[in-house]
């Protein structure tokens, strides 16, 4: 799994709330800041006698206060009382004298005497007009201003970006890691020796690419990962570029195409020149099948920028430059509708397959998920590699979180082999669905489930049965889990004939005991038939010879559409006979394997209707001991 790449972001200052907070400051500072000269608030009856009585020299006069000098200090305290003392009386108690006073014009009563007064007495008068604080000027006059000019700032970067957004609109999405980021190396994958084996030549060449050039060897332009999902395509990329220390350009095939022609070409151009200007370097594009489907199969209906995309790719692959240092990747579990001008040398040189892991690879996965784990003693990694037969890497990483977080609900100190077989349960079966069920529908999943049980433990060469449940899991009314003992790669009639049988049981068991029918069989029949049709038609397992059909549908528009129909309607009528006669053997087999076994069906339906859920070791107890495969008895017997 791609891990993005981690910036760190600084926090960004807002400048704004600062300049308030000191604004605000400088402003109260201002308030409380002291005037040069103490001055002594009199009341203005109190400036009428003393101008009166020829004790001030000036007055500055600025709206309805006014300031002035007084010619002798004048005694006076700021906190007595409105009653002010006369020219003749003096405070009884005076805290200070000043030689400057203010006091407060009554504007809404009005004293027109007051300009011929001073004047009589000779006192100089200066009238300014009050002024707005600056900040009050700021308010109503600059902000209106400030504002306008950040909206068209703002404005402004939104058309840069609109425009920067236009410009880089053929700009490649790609990711690129370094040796910075979280290291994958082939130590890191426990399974595909010979996936990892093909691709250390490859390392090789990026590590010492001069090696290579001095011999005239040209190194494989592209290496096209196939397999199933989840087998560890994307996880293999990154290793070769962990092993080989270079950087790393990751991207999905979709992220090319856009509803814009040419917009494609332009991302592949530019996602080319990034890796060869930091060459050596891995470009990975990751399902290939997005872009790189083959060109000209559609019928009346072209993908113009799909096909130009693809065209450019195939360009920028097979250049004039021989000596490049850029390497191509690709995964894709499709190959097979992949354009032939891809996969020819000097594109995709090598196709390498990433398949299902083995026991051992298994085991090997299981360690590298669980390095993080608190495990208990009792977790045996064997053991569980051999109960998930069939399952992906990612199939097992989710495992062993799974297991994680079952032991973290049930407060474990570790996690148990119990966690790991409920995850595993839960994976395979699906979770427990709360289905309350009356007893008549409880015995008929019970005899369904029992049926199938019963016929793979009875058939030579089944698969073995794990855990038998009438429990709703998913959306199942009941299951019975079946896991092989060992790995297959190779199936033989006999062993589908089985599987056959092993489907039909739980029909076949419902009809027995119940006389009666039901539709839990749906899926059952579906993978019969469909398990019949494919042995004979693809494997030729039947009467109609050692011949091969197409019976898969051919995609609508696809190329498969130009090869025609590859049988006749005679033949097509064949085939449904023989698939017909070959489920009918297989179900009248069933139900005499049942009739003969009828004590430990019931046996079996009693024990599941009670317990709900059994194990492999109680089964063997209920059913006596597994018979074996016919070549397993005569070499017991010689």
């Amino acid at each position: 799994m791609n891990e993005p790449n981690k910036t760190t972001q600084t926090p960004r200052h807002n400048w704004f709330w600062w300049i308030v907070a000191l604004g605000l400051i400088i402003w109260n500072v201002w308030l409380l800041w002291p005037n040069s000269q103490p001055q002594a608030n009199i009341p203005y009856s109190t400036f009428l006698d003393q101008v009166q009585t020829g004790n001030v020299t000036s007055v500055h006069i600025t709206g309805d206060q006014i300031t002035g000098e007084f010619a002798k200090p004048f005694p006076w305290s700021n906190n007595q009382p409105a009653a002010a003392p006369t020219a003749s009386s003096t405070p009884s108690a005076p805290t200070s004298t000043f030689l400057a006073f203010s006091t407060t014009f009554p504007q809404a009563v009005g004293d027109s005497s007051l300009m011929p007064l001073l004047r009589d007495h000779a006192v100089t008068v200066n009238v300014t007009t009050p002024s707005t604080p600056w900040f009050i000027t700021l308010l109503t006059d600059g902000l209106p201003i400030l504002l306008l000019v950040g909206v068209l700032v703002w404005m402004g970067r939104q058309a840069a970006q609109q425009q920067s957004g236009v410009f880089n609109f053929g700009r490649s999405k790609a990711r690129r890691y370094t040796t910075d980021n979280q290291v994958v190396t082939f130590d890191d994958i426990a399974d595909a020796e010979e996936a990892k084996a093909d691709l250390q030549e490859v390392v090789d060449f990026l590590r010492h690419p001069k090696k290579y050039h001095d011999l005239g060897a040209r190194i494989p332009r592209g290496i096209l990962l196939v397999g199933p999902p989840g087998t560890g395509k994307t996880l293999m990329a990154r290793a070769i570029a962990g092993e080989a220390g270079v950087p790393f350009y990751n991207i999905s095939a979709s992220e090319f195409v856009e509803m814009f022609v040419g917009v494609g070409a332009s991302r592949v151009r530019d996602l080319f020149e990034q890796a060869k200007a930091a060459a050596p370097a891995i470009v990975f594009i990751d399902e290939m099948d997005a872009v790189g489907r083959r060109r000209g199969a559609g019928v009346g209906t072209v993908n113009d920028e799909r096909e130009q995309t693809l065209n450019q790719l195939l360009v920028e692959m097979d250049g004039f430059d021989e000596r490049h240092e850029v390497i191509v990747l690709a995964a894709t579990n499709r190959p097979d509708v992949l354009d032939p001008a891809l996969l020819r040398p000097g594109r995709f040189d090598r196709q390498i397959t990433v398949g299902l892991p083995d026991r051992k690879g298994r085991e090997g996965i299981l360690r590298i998920h669980t390095r993080s784990l608190h495990l208990a003693p009792d977790v045996d990694f064997e053991t569980l590699s051999r109960t998930t037969t069939g399952l992906s890497g990612a199939d097992l990483a989710n495992l062993t979180n799974e297991a994680a977080l079952n032991a973290a609900r049930a407060n474990h100190r570790a996690v148990t082999l119990s966690d790991f077989e409920e995850a595993l349960d839960k994976i395979l079966l699906g979770g427990v669905r709360p289905l309350l069920l009356d007893a008549h529908e409880r015995r008929v999943v019970a005899y369904h489930e029992a049926g199938h049980a019963l016929v793979a433990w009875l058939t030579p060469g089944a698969d073995s049965v794990r855990k038998i449940t009438i429990i709703p899991h998913g959306r199942a009314l009941g299951v019975t889990e079946q896991l092989p003992g060992e790995d297959h790669y190779n199936y033989s009639r006999e062993y589908l004939m089985g599987r056959l049988a092993v489907m039909l049981g739980g029909r076949a068991a419902e009809e027995i005991a119940l006389d009666d029918i039901t539709t839990g069989a749906e899926n059952d029949l579906l993978e019969a038939t469909r398990l019949a049709r494919r042995m004979m038609t693809r494997w030729a397992m039947g009467d109609l010879g050692p011949v091969a059909f197409q019976v898969d549908e051919p995609p609508f528009l696809g190329y498969e559409l130009a090869q025609g129909k590859e049988y006749s309607e005679s033949t097509a009528a064949r085939i449904d006979r023989e698939v017909e006669d070959l489920l009918k053997e297989r179900y009248d087999h069933v139900k005499g394997l049942l009739r003969d076994a009828r004590d430990k069906l019931d046996r079996l339906v009693q024990a599941l209707l009670q317990e709900e859920t059994i194990g492999q070791d109680e089964l063997a107890n209920l059913l006596g001991p597994h018979p074996l495969p016919e070549p397993i008895k005569e070499m017991a017997h010689a």
